[in-house]
């Protein structure tokens, strides 16, 4: 264990941290008290991940849930929302309320005081995403409504039932969840991501077109206005701040108190619904993923465009008459993001760092939270980190930097990654804490200014642009062709083989299933993932388990699941022949009956 000596400047970092929370709207009366900053130890392996050179890290709390978005109060207690549903494959959520205070009494980094309120599965709820903190009151998402608590004179949690502030917010289609931010003068600003992939007709499906006018746009994909004063107020299309923002994971108030910020998460299967138009490495290297400065009226674009971070533009969608990135058209009129990250790493949550116990250099800037992602399939999955975004003069400069990396563990897919970043706050001392909706844990990161190669991640960004391959291969020989690497077929070794095919297709199964977009949804052990069903379990949603039944199920693709939240367009969006289809449904064949066994 290590001993981190805290700054020293207590009244300049007094001063400091009150006119922040007074810029941002989120000081609690004086009764809540002060933290203690006293000295802090830091684990010896930073709870498992990598941190900028100088920094270190504690588990404040493991456990809590799938936990979101989070907020630390003046007294240095941290509240959590906590998220459950069909997202996280309806498993049960831990009892309580699906908020959660966390305390640390003895000043070492922990949590000793775990206290969960607020709605629970008893009471029919499924939590929610955001959380912030106002005018001496808590205010948290849950289901369709922003509600606020008045925090008590004593004790961490509310003793008195909440207040609705805003009702009515959309819950169905891609993305229901409402991350929000409260400015200075009071106002709510509550995301409405939309309900689509790209506002097609059919949903994620290959050429579809996009609907004109995407009258989605009313009610989703964009930024709404609301008084957080106010009371029994309901969600319509007049209240609309901003358009064309798919998905806002994250918002922040500038130093201010009134400029806002946010991330918007980029279109997915440019390659898998357009593959004439996009290769399957320009499939996941687009779009880039967007910070955004946040003006009332602004238009971002979705979905007639996507910031092409190559050409550094937004330009035309091919629902939209899009010609794989050449034409602009009316893009031309779009706002540009102000900052741009890799494709698909999925910016969960955002927060402008205005503490003094960092270097000076981060002062003013972003970390970005980023969930990981699914769609970069067959290439490997990207993000699952948290990164820096300096600014200067109040605006972002030059290059993101990872600042804390190895969430994932040792697997970097959605069903099998150990921790995905979903939250970032910083503290009054200044400390940063993440938090994981996977298992549920938080970390808190602080610098102490010693330096180990243990503690040390990436000090600049990686490109993480996929190459094409040379020379293109067909999707037969997609992945270690048979007979050149000695661990050739491997993953298929010990597999039966179905009634109906031969080792040879069960085999060449494994090969496509390795190699095209399948392991995106599915896993690449084929267990699940929030996003696509467990193909080894036997459990048939579309059909008997047959080989025809499968095949037909590839090849037809489903465009309204069940039981999980992506869709799968016809063959996964890959290219395949007839007798791909008939070896990959002998692998996934051959996967359930190894289970039977």
């Amino acid at each position: 264990m290590r001993i981190a000596n805290l700054p020293s400047r207590r009244a300049l970092y007094a001063g400091l941290i009150i006119g922040v929370l007074l810029a941002t709207g989120s000081l609690l009366v004086a009764r809540q008290g002060r933290p203690t900053t006293t000295t802090q130890v830091c684990a010896d392996d930073n709870g498992g991940i990598t941190l900028a050179a100088g920094f270190c890290a504690t588990v404040f709390a493991d456990n809590i849930g799938h936990a979101r978005h989070l907020v630390v109060a003046p007294n240095g207690v941290v509240y959590v929302n906590t998220w459950s549903g069909r997202y996280y494959g309806n498993d049960t959520p831990p009892a309580g309320g699906f908020l959660v205070a966390l305390q640390d009494t003895k000043s070492d980094g922990r949590a000793d005081v775990i206290v969960r309120f607020g709605d629970s599965v008893k009471t029919g709820s499924g939590g929610g995403t955001g959380i912030t903190l106002y005018r001496g009151a808590l205010f948290a998402e849950v289901d369709d409504r922003i509600v606020r608590y008045g925090l008590p004179a004593t004790g961490i949690v509310p003793a008195e039932a909440p207040t609705v502030i805003v009702s009515g917010l959309p819950l169905t289609g891609d993305h229901p969840m409402h991350p929000f931010a409260i400015d200075a003068h009071g106002t709510l600003y509550v995301n409405s991501g939309s309900a689509t992939n790209a506002c097609q007709a059919q949903n994620r499906m290959p050429r579809s077109p996009g609907h004109r006018p995407c009258t989605e746009l009313e009610t989703r994909a964009g930024i709404w206005r609301y008084d957080a004063s106010g009371t029994g107020q309901r969600f319509s299309p007049a209240e609309r701040f901003v358009t064309g923002l798919r998905n806002t994971g994250g918002l922040a108030v500038g130093p201010t108190g009134v400029e806002l910020y946010a991330t918007q998460h980029g279109r997915d299967q440019l390659a898998e619904n357009w593959p004439a138009l996009y290769k399957p490495e320009q499939g996941a290297n687009l779009p880039a993923e967007e910070l955004v400065r946040v003006e009332r009226g602004a238009d971002y674009g979705w979905p007639e465009c996507y910031f092409d971070d190559s050409q550094q533009k937004l330009v035309l969608a091919p629902e939209y008459s899009g010609d794989g990135g050449k034409a602009v058209g009316v893009c031309a009129q779009k706002r540009a993001p102000v900052a741009v990250f890799p494709a698909h790493w999925a910016p969960n949550d955002l927060a402008l760092y205005h503490g003094d116990q960092f270097p000076e250099r981060y002062r003013g800037g972003a970390f970005i939270a980023f969930h990981g992602s699914w769609n970069r399939a067959p290439f490997p999955q990207g993000g699952y980190n948290v990164v820096f975004q300096p600014f200067a003069e109040g605006k972002p400069a030059g290059k993101y930097e990872v600042f804390a990396d190895g969430f994932a563990g040792a697997v970097k897919e959605p069903g099998r990654a150990a921790h995905r970043p979903a939250g970032v706050a910083v503290g009054p001392d200044g400390a940063l804490y993440v938090a994981d909706d996977a298992h549920g844990r938080i970390w808190r990161i602080i610098y102490t200014g010693e330096v180990t190669a243990t503690r040390r991640a990436p000090a600049s960004a990686p490109s993480e642009r996929v190459e094409a391959p040379a020379p293109a291969a067909s999707a037969e020989r997609v992945g270690p062709p048979e007979g050149i690497h000695p661990d050739a077929g491997a993953d298929a070794a010990g597999l039966p083989t179905p009634t109906g095919a031969t080792a040879a297709m069960v085999a060449r199964g494994n090969r496509l299933f390795h190699g095209n977009t399948c392991v995106g949804c599915h896993g690449s052990d084929a267990e699940g993932t929030p996003i696509g069903s467990d193909l080894t379990k036997g459990k048939w949603l579309w059909g008997d388990g047959s080989l025809a039944a499968i095949a037909r199920t590839i090849t037809q693709g489903v465009p309204r699941p069940k039981e999980h939240t992506g869709v799968m367009p016809p063959m996964g969006g890959a290219q395949l022949s007839p007798s791909d289809v008939s070896a990959l449904a002998a692998y996934i064949a051959a996967l359930n009956q190894r289970a039977e066994r």
